[in-house]
C-alpha cells in the first residue's frame, strides 16, 4: 500500500499507513490518559470521512473551514479533505464570531467543522450572513443534543465518518477509487487558505498549493534528523503553518506524535508523554526559562551558586561544542558534576529526553537560547512567514548558531533590498492572496516576495534585525527598530510583554506589561492585589526604572527608553490585543491605551 514519497499532502495517509504500522500513531492528552490513533483507524477515519464529505456536495475546490484547538481529529479532518481535492480554510478557534464570519465569508466556505458547540455556536450566530455555508459538523457535541433536535444543516463528525464508511461498504471498487483520484491530484493543487493574524488591518486569505507545503517539509527533512523512533509533543495551534507544516513532517518520518491537552498542561504533558523533539514559540520558551529563573530565586544563597556555576559550565561547554573544540578532562568532569546536580533536573521539568527544540515565530531572546543551550537542550531557531509555506531558513541541528534564524533552505535563495529588506524566492512560496490580485502584485516584485523583514547575514546565517513596517522613525529623523530593544526588556522575569512607541516624536518610550505573578511574589504581595493600584507604586515604578536604565546602558543616545508607562493588564487574545500567534497587535495597544501613552508626550 506505501509509496516511496509524497508529491502532494493527498499522499501522506497512504504512505503512512503503508510504511509505518503503528499501533500508537497519533494522540492527545487528557485528564486521565490518552485518546489513541493507530496508524490503520487514523487512515480508516481519513479515508471514511473524505468519503462523507463527498457524499455531501464537497468536491474539488471546495473551501471547507476548521474550527478547532489541536487534536488527531482535526489532522483527520485536514487530510480527508485534501484527499479529495478541497481546500483547507484553518480558523483559530480563540477568534471571535465577527473574525470567524469573515474568514468564513471571505474564503466562501461551504461547509464548517467545528471542535464543540461552543465553536459551533459562533458559526449559528454569523451563519445568516453566509450564504455560501451550507453545513455545519460538530466534532465533539454535545450529548444532551440527539439528532432529532439539531437543524438539518448540522451534523456530528462520526455521522460524517460513518455515511463515508456505508458508502465504503455498498459501492465495490471505491475504496480504489478514492485513492487513485487522491493520488492524481497535481502539485499545483490549492491546498489551503490561510489567513494571516491581521496585526496591521483585516486578515488576507494566504493560497498555499500542495507542492509548496511539500517542498517546504522535504527541505526541513535534510536540515534535522528527525527519525521514526522519536516521540512529538505538539502544543501550537495547527491553525498556524508553522506547527501545521510540522505536523506533517512528524506523520511523513513515522515519529509517534501526541497533542497536549491545553497550553495550560503542558508542564505536565511533557513530564508524561517525555518528548525527544518539540516545536514552539520564543514565549512557550521564555516562560519555561522563566520559571526556572524563578525557582531558583526562592532557593538558598548556596543552591543560587550552584546553579550559577553549573550554568556556566553548561554555557562554556556548548559554545565549545558548537565551535567543533574539544573539551579537556576538567571540563568533561565539570560538566559531569554539573549536569548532576543540576542541569539534568531541570531537564527531567520537559521529560528529560529532548534532542533539540525548534523555536519559530517570533525572534528568540539571545539569553533564553543560551539557557537552553546551557541545559543540555539545543535550539534550533527557524524563520518563515505564513506566505512561504512556514520555512524560509533554519538552523541545521549539526551547526546551531544561537542569535540568528539559521541558513537557508535548500530549495530557498535570499537576498536583501537596498533598505535591507529580506527578499526570498523558491517553490514553498505561496500563489497568492486570495482575491486580492494588487497585493499579491505588491508582494511579489521581480519574482522575489518581500517578507517585510528587515536582516543581514552573518557568515551564511540569517539575522533578523527588525520589521520595515514596525521601524520608528523620531521626529529628528533616526530610524529605531524596536524588537531588539522589546526583547531585552522582556529578558527580565519582571516583565511579560514590552511594546517601544514614540514614532514621529521627539524620543522613544515604553509601553510595559508586568508579570503581575512574578511581581507579586517579588513585592511578598497577595496574588489578589489590584493591579491598577499595584502599577502606580512608587517602589514599583522604581523597580521597572531600573530594569530600563539596565536596557538603556547598551544603547545609543537616540534609541534610549526616556519614559514608560505601566498597564494594568495583561495582553490576549481575546481582548484582541495578541494574534492568535502571540504578536502583540500594535495598533490595537495605541488605540485601546492611547491615553496613557499620549501622557507619555504631553508638553514635549
Amino acid at each position: 500500500m506505501g509509496t516511496t514519497s509524497i508529491v502532494t499532502l493527498a499522499d501522506l495517509p497512504f504512505y503512512v499507513w503503508g510504511r509505518y504500522p503503528k499501533s500508537a500513531l497519533v494522540r492527545r492528552c487528557t485528564a486521565d490518559g490518552y485518546e489513541v490513533y493507530s496508524s490503520r483507524e487514523f487512515f480508516d477515519d481519513t479515508r471514511d470521512l473524505g468519503l462523507g464529505l463527498q457524499d455531501v456536495g464537497v468536491g474539488p475546490g471546495d473551501r471547507v473551514a476548521i474550527i478547532s484547538e489541536s487534536c488527531p481529529e482535526w489532522l483527520i479532518v485536514d487530510l480527508a479533505i485534501l484527499t479529495i481535492g478541497a481546500v483547507t480554510v484553518p480558523v483559530y478557534p480563540s477568534l471571535p464570531a465577527s473574525h470567524l464570519r469573515f474568514i468564513l465569508a471571505d474564503s466562501g466556505a461551504t461547509v464548517a467543522v467545528a471542535s464543540d458547540e461552543a465553536q459551533a455556536a459562533k458559526v449559528r450566530e454569523t451563519w445568516a450572513e453566509l450564504p455560501n455555508l451550507r453545513l455545519l459538523v460538530v466534532i465533539s457535541p454535545l450529548p444532551d443534543k440527539p439528532r432529532g433536535t439539531r437543524s438539518e444543516r448540522e451534523t456530528t463528525l462520526v455521522e460524517m465518518q460513518a455515511r463515508g464508511h456505508k458508502r465504503l461498504m455498498h459501492e465495490n471498487g471505491l475504496a480504489r477509487e478514492y485513492k487513485t483520484a487522491a493520488t492524481a491530484l497535481t502539485p499545483d493543487r490549492l491546498a489551503t487558505i490561510i489567513y494571516t493574524s491581521g496585526t496591521t488591518g483585516d486578515p488576507k486569505g494566504v493560497m498555499l498549493t500542495h507542492g509548496a507545503i511539500v517542498a517546504n517539509l522535504l527541505d526541513v527533512d535534510t536540515m534535522v534528523n528527525i527519525v521514526q523512533e522519536d516521540q512529538a509533543l505538539s502544543l501550537l495551534p495547527l491553525s498556524h503553518v508553522f506547527e501545521r507544516t510540522v505536523v506533517y513532517l512528524y506523520l511523513f518520518k513515522g515519529v509517534s506524535l501526541t497533542f497536549a491537552e491545553s497550553l495550560n498542561t503542558v508542564a505536565r504533558d511533557m513530564k508524561r508523554v517525555c518528548p525527544t523533539v518539540m516545536t514552539g514559540v520564543p514565549r512557550v520558551y521564555e516562560k519555561l526559562h522563566a520559571r526556572v529563573l524563578e525557582t531558583v530565586e526562592q532557593n538558598s544563597a548556596l543552591r543560587q551558586i550552584l546553579f550559577r556555576w553549573a550554568l556556566m559550565v553548561g554555557r562554556t561547554c556548548a559554545e565549545a561544542v558548537s565551535n567543533g573544540e574539544s573539551l579537556s578532562i576538567g571540563a568533561r568532569l565539570s560538566h559531569w558534576v554539573a549536569d548532576r546536580l543540576v542541569l539534568s533536573k531541570i531537564r527531567a521539568s520537559t521529560g528529560g529526553l529532548l534532542r533539540f527544540v525548534v523555536s519559530g515565530g517570533a525572534p528568540l531572546p539571545m539569553p533564553v537560547a543560551e539557557f537552553l543551550f546551557a541545559i543540555g537542550i539545543p535550539v534550533l531557531e527557524g524563520y518563515g512567514l505564513t506566505e512561504t509555506a512556514a520555512g524560509l531558513t533554519l538552523n541545521p541541528e549539526t551547526a546551531p548558531r544561537p542569535g540568528t534564524v539559521g541558513k537557508a533552505l535548500p530549495q530557498v535563495d535570499v537576498r536583501f533590498a537596498d533598505d535591507g529588506e529580506v527578499l526570498v524566492r523558491g517553490p514553498n512560496l505561496m500563489s497568492g492572496y486570495y482575491g486580492k490580485p494588487e497585493e499579491t502584485a505588491i508582494a511579489f516584485k521581480g519574482g522575489w516576495f518581500h517578507t517585510g523583514d528587515i536582516g543581514k547575514l552573518d557568515d551564511g546565517y540569517l539575522v533578523i534585525t527588525g520589521r520595515k513596517k514596525e521601524l520608528l522613525v523620531t521626529s529628528g529623523g533616526k530610524n529605531v527598530a524596536p524588537v531588539p530593544i522589546e526583547q531585552q526588556l522582556k529578558q527580565n522575569m519582571l516583565v511579560a510583554e514590552a511594546m517601544l512607541v514614540g514614532d514621529r516624536q521627539r524620543f522613544v518610550s515604553a509601553v510595559i506589561i508586568p508579570d503581575f505573578h512574578v511581581l507579586t511574589m517579588r513585592l511578598q504581595a497577595s496574588e489578589d492585589t489590584d493591579w491598577q493600584t499595584l502599577v502606580t507604586r512608587e517602589d514599583v515604578r522604581r523597580l521597572f526604572g531600573e530594569i530600563v536604565e539596565s536596557v538603556n546602558a547598551d544603547l545609543p543616545d537616540y534609541e534610549s527608553i526616556r519614559k514608560f508607562v505601566l498597564l494594568p493588564t495583561e495582553l490576549s487574545i481575546a481582548s484582541g490585543e495578541l494574534t492568535p500567534s502571540l504578536k502583540v497587535k500594535r495598533r490595537v495597544v495605541m488605540e485601546k491605551w492611547g491615553p496613557l501613552i499620549n501622557e507619555l508626550y504631553a508638553g514635549e
